[in-house]
């Protein structure tokens, strides 16, 4: 059994993971800033093989994402598998006067990921091993329109982080995985009501999946996923403002 630390895990795709992972038997540690609902999912899992411990965090303070890492690493004597998911939506088109709601998107999104990064990394490069696991998104594919151009832009650099981590950790033990998940029924994607929207259940076990197969670079789930990727890859510019909701100009982010 290994022992998995995971970002982001009250709710959503977190949540879901942790469920999947004690239910199989791993040890998992939960980080969140809603505490409350932390200890609510290790009350749900009592019952479960797997053993969960949760820990408050705010992944935009980088001290307390070191602290708190180092302090579970400690708790489970040694994090196997690290999943950088504390993500965030919302953001406006920009030049809207948003400056602060788009920051506060890429500060969680990208400078949050990246202080998790760097702990994890450091802490497996001293034992040889590990696995880190970035939860980017299919809007990492293309620079997105409109509300979704901060969502989009912070996944795109997350997902390149990911890229240069596994060519210059090769050989070392060290194995990087970057998720691309399309529209997953979460409640980053509750308000925009996307299309082709994936179950929960359905998308973490393809996520999952691609964790245990130490995948490199994934859209998850595969469908429709993988073809809607390649497709976004290389639509026309003028089809892109269409990743709307449709009721108010408000663009669906892709988790």
């Amino acid at each position: 059994m290994s022992a998995y630390f995971i970002s982001g895990a009250s709710s959503g795709i977190g949540r879901e993971l942790v469920r999947l992972l004690a239910a199989r038997g791993e040890t998992v540690v939960a980080a969140a800033r809603r505490i409350e609902e932390l200890e609510a999912l290790a009350a749900e899992a009592e019952h479960l093989a797997g053993a969960v411990h949760v820990f408050e965090l705010d992944v935009t303070d980088p001290a307390a994402v070191d602290r708190v890492v180092r302090m579970a690493d400690q708790v489970v004597r040694g994090i196997d598998v690290v999943v950088v998911n504390a993500g965030r939506g919302g953001g406006k088109p920009i030049g809207t006067g948003a400056f602060e709601e788009n920051r506060a998107v890429l500060d969680t999104n990208l400078i949050g990921a990246l202080a998790q990064m760097e702990t994890a990394v450091s802490l497996f490069r001293d034992r040889g091993r590990g696995h880190l696991v970035l939860v980017s998104s299919l809007a990492a594919w293309r620079g997105l329109p409109g509300s979704a151009a901060a969502y989009s832009a912070s996944k795109t650099a997350l997902a390149s982080l990911g890229e240069s981590l596994r060519i210059e950790l090769q050989g070392s033990g060290i194995d990087v995985t970057v998720l691309r998940p399309g529209y997953i029924q979460t409640p980053l994607t509750a308000r925009a009501r996307p299309p082709l929207s994936t179950s929960i259940t359905k998308g973490v076990g393809a996520i999952l999946d691609a964790i245990d197969r130490r995948a490199e670079d994934v859209a998850v789930p595969p469908w429709p996923w993988r073809p809607l990727g390649w497709m976004l890859r290389r639509a026309p510019e003028r089809l892109l403002g269409r990743f709307s909701d449709g009721r108010s100009g408000r663009r669906a982010r892709v988790r």
